[in-house]
Order: structure tokens, then C-alpha cells, then sequence
């Protein structure tokens, strides 16, 4: 029924799709009358553009002719050399009628859907160039500086021939020169830069001069999936020097590597006795009709299979463990014993066996847990001394035992409360110091989440394989990596201010994207972004092949078909891509292509820096390409000279990612444009997603339909419980993402409340005026509490004043306080003498006064949020919801952070004293985080 109304009526998408399409013969109308214009005179369109809008014409109205004017640009570009990243370029584009589609698509606020190679950087022009007419910030939002540096450059161009400015802004652009790069038409940047200078323009500058943005109106994201769904489940921060850091990673990573060093050998005893045990009573032999046990060797089978179920809860990849599950039955009996305690009338055994351990790894949600007989080997390390690490104290009954001690005067008892109170501070900094240390060790891997890089820990994006200079993990994980890899310890930092991306680009007026892989989280983008996704056609048929899938038992059986595939495919003489999920997998294929003397290029974190070239000789006959998941995105696999007639580009994927995205964009890195080629998948049980993900009913398939050694396993139900695995792992991680955002937006009304005060604070015309409203504001708060009054101001209030009369003498004593000031300036800065000018300086010294206090209590506001965060999880216990508490909570604080913030500053009001200049500066946070909370 619904399938019959659909194709009477279109669905949705195909209607508004055909809606748009209605506009492209008016747009190529325009184009042919543009063709008859000089070039200046097409120019001199731009200037007549914005003065229709400066009068009132809608921004609407202006599509099909704008467009008409950026694709007539495009046609006199042809033929001409444009410079990109350092060499000449034939221009060769005129959209095509889709582009034209999918860019009437993102000028009314939606995602374009275009495969790649469609040519969505050129498609992005279009709205850019009319959204800038209106004089309004238009920001292009790219993955990496290399795009946004090569894009300013490459479609820069259309814009500076229409007379718009274009600038890109990198990593490497100055602070100073931001505010001139923030001043062009059309901006390309990435999601960081832009999101780290709004933070500093709202929580570092002290000038309204030093703010370099000039608002939100218009952001294209391009790869809109990678940045506001991808980088989303990490907020960014702005974090600075802690004053007295307590950190002590040097000196407990000795007591740590001993930890995990002893689980480690406990592990592979457990799983050598059950091996030899299970080799014993004939079990390890592949036999038609299994041996009859007896009962005492029923016992010893049943103890070994429980023996190799804790190994896996204690180091989930030891090998004898991993070898072992690559036979299907001992898998299964394995498997068995995870069921058998996940019953809740088992779960005492359950906890009774791992209380074996000294820690419990719990892969798949990324957590562990160190065991009492964890916390007994560590105090056993640290002589005894060790398990106070793990107990904290309770301060409320440790005062009362204080005060009800009768033998001590009240001056001790103040002095045994600080003491107490710098202790229970110092345990529960190590005890934090301590588990970011068996974090590190435990879940945090080389090459896979970081490299070491010229002696220092770097981030590998998760999402594109890329490294993430200049960012650090948060909360003390990236000192514990720093100390397990024997690299120098960073000073410890806190937060100075923070922003997730979901909420500073929800800032925007008007957001639109285009990515090649955006309707498998349709849902989320209306949900969160209230965008929605339309899937653009292609200018030509996909002639792409795309294989089944082949499934291996074991990763050995996998990469020997992997390396069959590249011979064959390689003798061919078709271009291969060979598509890995981290550096340490691609290095690994590297050597094995190597020792099988298969030349081949490398594209991962280690070498970024060679990307374009790289990518650029990735479509020649023979080539054979090796890269993490950066391959591409963004740029073109081009293919050189008759690699078309063989075949075109092969890839090949050496896994199944985690999410179906990430495989959608590698199969579409071949087959752009029409152009042949193929794609295949490989994939093994030992694979992450496989191993962590998949469903306990494979296990007893596998039983049934076990290849001989080196045979994929086909059977149509994987492929549906591949695709199943991968929705889970997608559940889970927008339930990461949309966790980080509930949270934050209850910041975010707090912040934004405090960067509106302090920005009134740096455009005020007359700063004195909002220090006099505070003064009064802060009376009649007090104004029932004389001692409090009195305590707070420097003048003695009597009983018979009045609101009015208190806020008069307060008034008064402060423009006394100015004039004595005044006077003193005067002193030593001669040129300061009259009246006036003295007034200017006292006004900006009081201005940034209060910005200072605004900056040092919002910081310590963040801090305290922090620690909330953290703790409010532990109310599930009580039955509480954690996100209502944190709501309550942060509300209570943020009413205290206020009434303590008005006090603060205008107690300083009466405190500050001017002094000659001083030569030393105060020094500025510099780190920049893409925050992995709690690891």
C-alpha cells in the first residue's frame, strides 16, 4: 500500500529534489546571459548583489543568478593554471547539473549527499559566494589544514574573480594575523581553529581589539559526518598551567608496569596450564567422534575452559587465548562460560573467580577494574603503605572526631583540619594519578591511539588515521602515556574553557554539509542539528564492482588471502588501495608486502606530511597504495593513463570498521565519476569489531560451517551479522556523543551567560557605570546583613541606614577611592595629569579588573564542574539519574560562582592600588585539547 502511494506521490526526498531541479535551467539561463558580459562587468555583479540585499531583496531571490555568476566564472577559468599547494593546475570545472542541485540543497540549510569524486568542493562555492554577499561572516569548515589551505588556493579563485576576499585559517596563522583572516568574505578553516578562537575570544581576550571573530552567520561543513558526528564525542578545550601541580606519574609507573607485568604473567600461566591440561585429554585434536571423559576428566575440561574465560577478562589478547578461539568448538566452549555468568544466580561464582585477578580489562566499553587482590599486590609493592591509595577519607566524621577532641585548643584544631584537608587533596590526586596510569597501560595502545613522535606522545584521530599535533588527551591520560613511554612529562594542566562542536556550530544562523556518507546518521542530524540529509544523483552511472566479502577464521588465514588478492590484482597491472585501520596493521601489511618484494607507498600518521603526492600517484598502473583511513578524504584518487582500460582502481579493505561510513568511503575512494573499478573486504574473527561485537549465535555457525584452513567462510547470514555488529558499535557511540551534549548543554547556557557579561565588560563605553551597578547590586543583597556589609566594604553602616542610604556611602566611597588613584597615577605618569585622561586609564585598569576575576572564578567554576561530572555518576547506586542530578547540582553552583563573583570583584574594587609598570607579563594558556573524557 505504502510502496503504491510512494510512487504516485514521490517520496520525500524526490520531491524536494524535484523542486530544486526546477531551478537549474533558470541558473543555466542566467549562466548563457553572463557569458555576453566583459569580465569586469561580470564582476561589477557582486557589487550590484549586495547593494539588492542592503535594500531588502531576499536573500532567495538572488540563487539563480548568483549561481549563474560563480558557474560563468567557471567556464572563463577553463584552460587557465591555477596555483595549488605548490604547483600550477589546469582548471577544468563547470558544474554539471547535479552540482547545481546539491548546492541549491545546502543554500537551504540541508546535507548533500555526493559520492565521491561528484565534486562537492566545487558544489560548495555556490552558496559560499551568495551567503558572503551579505556582508556576513561565511565560513567554509573543513577536515584538515591541508584542505582548507589547498581549497582557499584552488576554488579561492572564483571568489577573488568575482571580487570577494578569501583566506584560509591554519594551524600556523599567527594569533595577530587572525583577525585580518576572520575579516574576508569566505573563511576556510578547520572545526578546531575555528572552535579554539571563539573559546579565546570569550575566555582570553582582554581587549575588545584582541577578539578576531565577527560572528556566526553561515558555516558549510564539508565531510560534515567526520566533524559533527565523528569528532563530536570530544569536546575541545583550552587548558593552562596549574599553579602547585600535584602529579605523580614519575613516581608510581614503576609500582604500575610491576601490576600489569604480574597479571600479565598470571594470565599466560592460567592459559599454558589449560592448554597443556585441554592437549592432555585430547581436545586440541581436530577428530570425527569425540573422545568419551570421564568424570574426573569432565572436571578438569569444565576447570580448564573457566581458566581460559578468566584469561580473557584479565588480558583479552594474550595469544595461547587467541590461538586457541581460532578452533570453532573450543571458541564455543569458551563462550559458554560467558553465558553461564552473565545468569544473575552465578554471579557470586562469577566475582569469586575474579577476584583471582589483580585487574579486570573490559574491552568493548573501554574500562577496567582493579580487584582487592590488586589493591593488596600494590600496597604489598609499596611495603604496606600502598592500599591508603585506594581509601579515601570521609571528611565530615573526620572534623567531628577533631572538634569533639577536648585536649586540643581550637587554634590546633584549625591547624589538624588544614592538615587533614591537604591529605585527603593529596590521596585523591594520586589515586586519580593512578588509575590514568593503568588506563594507559591497559587501553590506551601504540600506534593505534597514539605514536611517539620526536620524543613526544601524539594523538592519532580515531576517525582519519591523522596525527593530532598540539593536542592532548585530558584529565591526566596523556601524562600517564608520557610516563609509560618513557618520553617527558608535560606539566599538568586545567581547564580554562571549553565547548563541545555540537553546540558552537548550532551557533551559526544557518549550517549546511556535504559529505559522501551521511544517510546512515540522517537521524541524528535532523535530531541534534535539525539538518536533513538529501542523497544527490550522480552525473554518471557507478560502474564500480563491488565483491562479497571474504570471512577467515583467523587473521593469519586473512592476511594470506590479502596477499593473494594483491598479487593477482597487482599482476593485472591495476592500481591497488589498500585500506588499514591503524598505523601498527598498515606497517604490518607493509613488511609482509616487502618481504614478498611488492613495491608499495605508505600513507598513515607517520608520513602524513606526503599525503598529496602520495594520493596523487595512488591511480597509476601498478601502483600499490598502504594507508590508514586519512586515504583521500577530501582528494581524488585520479586515474593516470590506461589504468581505466584494465580495470581501474582495486581496494582493498582489511577489516570492517566500526562504523558503515568509514567502508562506504573507502569503497568510494575507487569508481569516481563513472570511472570502472572494484572494491573487496576481508575480514577474520579476530578482528576488533568481530571479537568484541558480533553475536554470541556465530560462534555455534562457525561450529557448523568451518572451511578447511585458508577457506573464507560464505554464508549470507555474516554479512548481516557484520552490518549488525557495526549498528551497535554506532548505537553506542551516539549514546557517547549524545551523553557528551546533555551534559553540555546544560554548560552552555552558564557559559553563555558569563561570555555575554564578559563581553559587555570589553565593548562598555563607560566600564565605571557596571562597577557602580554591581556595588549596588551587592548592597541590596547584604542589606539585611550588616556584618556581612561591613565585612565586604570598608565603611561602618549603622542601623538607622537605609537600602538606599548604604548604597549612597558605598557609591561615594568608591569615587573617592578614583580620585585618590588618580592622583597617585598622576605621580609617577606625568603625561597623566589631567583629569580626563587619567579617568581613561583608571577605566580600563577597572575593566580589566573585572575581566581577570570573570576569567579566575570561571575557571575554578570549571574545575569544580569537572569534579562533579566525574562524581555524579556514583548516584546511580542511590537510583538517581546522574544527567538530573548534574543539572541540580551545576545550577547550585553556578548560583554560588555568581554571588561569589559580583563579592570578589567589588571587594577588589576597593583593594587595587596603581603601582609603576612591572616588565612581567602573566602567562597565557597555550594547550589545546581534543578532550577524551575519562580516557
Amino acid at each position: 500500500m505504502f510502496g503504491l502511494l510512494k510512487k504516485f506521490f514521490g517520496t520525500h526526498q524526490s520531491r524536494i529534489l524535484k523542486k530544486y531541479w526546477r531551478l537549474v535551467p533558470e541558473v543555466n539561463a542566467w549562466e548563457e546571459k553572463f557569458q555576453k558580459l566583459s569580465e569586469e562587468e561580470l564582476r561589477h555583479k557582486t557589487i550590484e548583489f549586495k547593494e539588492r540585499l542592503a535594500k531588502g531583496e531576499s536573500i532567495d531571490s538572488l540563487v539563480p543568478e548568483a549561481f549563474g555568476a560563480v558557474k560563468n566564472i567557471c567556464r572563463r577559468l577553463c584552460g587557465t593554471d591555477v596555483h595549488v599547494s605548490g604547483y600550477e593546475q589546469k582548471w577544468d570545472m563547470i558544474p554539471y547539473d547535479v552540482q547545481i542541485v546539491g548546492a541549491i540543497a545546502m543554500f537551504h540549510g540541508s546535507i548533500a549527499e555526493m559520492q565521491t569524486g561528484e565534486g562537492k568542493t566545487l558544489t560548495a562555492s555556490m552558496p559560499l559566494y551568495l551567503h558572503a554577499l551579505t556582508g556576513k561572516p561565511a565560513h567554509l569548515i573543513t577536515v584538515n589544514d591541508y584542505l582548507a589551505k589547498r581549497d582557499c588556493e584552488w576554488i579561492g579563485s572564483i571568489f577573488r574573480r568575482l571580487g570577494l576576499t578569501v583566506a584560509s585559517l591554519t594551524n600556523d596563522v599567527h594569533p595577530y594575523k587572525r583577525k585580518e583572516v576572520y575579516a574576508s568574505d569566505i573563511v576556510y578553516g578547520t572545526a578546531s581553529e575555528f572552535g579554539f578562537d571563539y573559546l579565546r575570544d570569550n575566555s582570553m581576550s582582554m581587549h575588545k581589539n584582541e577578539q578576531v571573530q565577527r560572528g556566526h552567520y553561515f558555516a558549510m561543513v564539508d565531510e560534515i559526518d567526520s566533524i559533527l558526528i565523528d569528532e563530536a564525542r570530544t569536546p575541545l578545550i583550552i587548558s593552562g598551567p596549574v599553579q602547585g601541580s600535584r602529579q605523580m606519574y614519575d613516581e608510581l609507573k614503576e609500582g604500575v608496569s610491576y601490576l600489569v607485568r604480574i597479571q600479565r604473567d598470571y594470565c599466560n600461566r592460567l592459559a599454558t596450564d589449560a592448554r597443556r591440561q585441554l592437549e592432555t585429554l585430547g581436545l586440541l585434536e581436530e577428530t570425527e567422534n569425540a573422545k568419551k571423559l570421564s568424570k574426573a576428566e569432565e572436571e578438569k575440561r569444565k576447570e580448564s575452559f573457566k581458566q581460559l574465560w578468566l584469561v580473557s577478562k584479565g588480558t583479552p589478547r594474550n595469544k595461547i587465548l587467541k590461538r586457541l578461539k581460532e578452533n570453532p568448538d573450543l571458541r564455543a566452549e569458551i563462550d559458554k562460560w560467558e553465558t553461564f555468568y552473565f545468569g544473575d544466580q552465578n554471579k557470586e561464582e562469577k566475582f569469586e573467580m575474579l577476584a583471582d585477578l589483580y585487574m579486570i580489562v573490559d574491552e568493548r566499553n573501554n574500562e577496567y577494574e582493579l580487584t582487592d587482590k590488586g589493591i593488596k599486590a600494590w600496597g604489598e609493592f609499596k611495603e604496606g603503605v600502598g592500599v591508603d591509595d585506594f581509601v579515601m577519607f570521609d571528611l565530615g566524621h573526620e572534623y567531628l572526631a577533631i572538634d569533639q577532641d577536648e585536649t586540643t585548643t581550637e587554634q590546633d584544631k584549625l591547624q589538624a583540619k588544614i592538615r587533614l584537608r591537604e591529605e585527603d587533596s593529596k590521596r585523591k590526586e594520586r589515586a586519580h594519578n593512578l588509575r590514568q596510569m593503568l588506563r594507559a597501560h591497559l587501553l590506551m595502545e601504540k600506534d593505534i591511539d597514539y605514536i611517539v613522535q620526536e620524543q613526544k606522545i601524539v594523538i592519532i584521530d580515531e576517525n582519519t588515521g591523522r596525527p593530532q599535533p598540539g593536542r592532548r588527551f585530558s584529565d591526566g591520560l596523556h601524562q600517564a602515556i608520557e610516563a609509560k613511554e618513557d618520553v617527558a612529562i608535560q606539566g599538568e594542566t586545567q581547564t580554562y574553557a571549553t565547548i563541545t562542536l555540537q553546540n558552537y556550530f548550532r551557533m551559526y544562523d544557518r549550517l549546511a554539509g556535504m559529505t559522501g556518507t551521511a544517510m546512515t546518521e540522517a537521524n541524528e542530524f535532523k535530531e541534534i542539528y535539525k539538518l536533513q540529509v538529501l542523497e544527490i544523483p550522480t552525473h554518471r552511472g557507478c560502474k564500480r564492482v563491488d565483491c562479497d566479502d571474504e570471512i577467515y577464521m583467523t587473521e593469519r588465514e586473512k592476511y594470506n588471502a590479502i596477499l593473494k588478492e594483491i598479487k593477482e590484482i597487482h599482476g593485472k597491472g591495476r592500481p591497488i588501495l589498500i585500506g588499514t585501520e591503524s598505523v601498527e596493521v598498515s606497517e604490518k601489511l607493509a613488511r609482509i608486502l616487502k618481504a614478498n618484494k611488492l613495491e608499495h607507498t605508505i600513507l598513515n600518521a607517520k608520513n602524513h606530511a606526503h599525503e598529496a603526492e602520495i594520493i596523487a600517484d595512488a591511480g597509476k598502473k601498478g601502483a600499490i597504495t598502504l594507508a590508514t583511513n586519512m586515504a583521500g578524504r577530501g582528494t581524488d584518487i585520479k586515474l593516470k593513463e590506461g589504468a581505466a582500460d584494465i580495470g581501474g582502481l582495486h581496494v582493498i579493505g582489511t577489516t570492517r570498521h566500526q562504523s558503515r561510513r568509514i567502508d562506504r568511503q573507502l569503497r568510494g575512494r575507487s569508481g569516481r565519476l563513472g570511472d570502472p573499478g572494484s572494491s573487496k573486504f576481508f575480514v577474520s574473527f579476530e578482528d576488533s569489531l568481530m571479537r568484541l561485537f558480533s553475536s554470541p549465535r556465530m560462534t555455534a555457525l562457525l561450529q557448523r560451517f568451518r572451511p578447511p584452513e585458508g577457506e573464507p567462510i560464505s554464508a549470507k547470514v555474516l554479512n548481516k551479522s557484520i552490518e549488525t555488529a557495526q549498528k551497535r558499535v554506532e548505537q553506542r557511540n551516539y549514546s557517547i556523543r549524545k551523553h557528551t551534549l546533555e551534559y553540555d548543554d546544560v554548560m552552555n547556557k552558564q557559559r553563555k551567560e558569563v561570555y555575554a557579561f564578559r563581553n559587555d565588560l570589553l565593548f562598555a563605553e563607560k566600564p565605571m557605570q557596571i562597577a557602580e551597578e554591581l556595588l549596588e547590586t551587592v548592597v541590596r543583597q547584604l542589606a539585611t546583613d550588616r556584618a556581612a556589609l561591613t565585612t565586604q566594604f570598608p565603611f561602618s553602616m549603622e542601623e538607622s541606614d537605609t537600602e538606599q542610604t548604604m548604597s549612597e556611602k558605598v557609591i561615594a566611597g568608591f569615587q573617592q577611592k578614583l580620585f585618590f588613584q588618580r592622583q597617585l597615577l598622576s605621580s609617577f605618569r606625568p603625561d597623566l595629569n589631567e583629569a580626563e585622561k587619567a579617568q581613561n586609564v583608571l577605566s580600563e585598569v577597572i575593566r580589566n579588573l573585572m575581566v581577570r576575576k570573570i576569567d579566575q572564578l570561571w575557571q575554578e567554576h570549571l574545575l569544580q564542574i569537572d569534579h562533579l561530572r566525574s562524581d555524579v555518576h556514583m548516584r546511580t547506586v542511590g537510583q538517581k539519574d546522574p544527567l538530573l542530578e548534574f543539572k541540580h547540582e551545576s545550577f547550585s553552583l553556578f548560583e554560588a560562582f555568581s554571588l561569589t563573583l559580583r563579592q570578589e570583584i567589588t571587594k577588589d574594587l576597593f583593594r587595587f592600588e596603581m603601582m609603576p609598570p612591572q616588565m612581567q607579563q602573566p602567562p597565557h594558556p597555550t594547550t589545546r585539547t581534543k578532550a577524551l573524557i575519562g580516557g
